[in-house]
């Protein structure tokens, strides 16, 4: 019994530390919000090498009496799961400019750093060049009407090339 969870553990382990394929190049969009603000961003992922790429994000977001308008990015390792299937985990920073509509009109700018952590499919093993995933990008914003921490999470849809 011991041989067979030490044998499963192994297989497991190397399941979820071997590299993924990074596409050079993928845009498409990411749509999510936080609960509270809910929005879209044009998503650019930019592969540096088979398991590194960086990721940039233009997006808005909004609710009755508050707007943002932001840019994030990050740089992200990704491991292979399985064929196609992958996770991917990294450092980011995200600036926002926000407009506040209610009773106390303000507007100002958002700074904030964090991660993102998420899972995608890679559909080019299939033969289509078509990216989905399903990710969380936690910040902390430091500066800023939304200061504290704030997360959401958002589906991606990406072309690849």
């Amino acid at each position: 019994m011991k041989k067979i969870i030490t044998i499963l553990c192994l297989i497991l382990g190397v399941g979820f530390y071997t590299q993924a394929q990074v596409n050079p190049h993928a845009i498409g969009l990411r749509f999510g919000g936080d609960g509270s603000s809910n929005g879209a961003e044009i998503s650019y992922q930019h592969g540096l090498s088979e398991s590194n790429r960086l990721e940039f994000d233009f997006g808005f977001s909004g609710y009755k009496n508050y707007s943002n308008l932001f840019v994030s990015g990050t740089y992200q390792w990704n491991w292979n799961i399985t064929s196609g299937l992958n996770w991917y985990a990294g450092p980011g920073a995200a600036l926002g400019f926000y407009n506040w509509r209610g009773d106390d009109k303000s507007s100002g700018v958002n700074l904030g750093i964090g991660g993102q952590v998420g899972l995608e499919f890679d559909f080019n093993t299939l033969g289509a060049p078509i990216l989905l995933s399903l990710d969380t990008r936690p910040m902390f914003d430091f500066l800023g009407y939304n200061n504290g921490f704030g997360w959401g999470i958002a589906l991606g849809v990406r072309y690849t090339w």
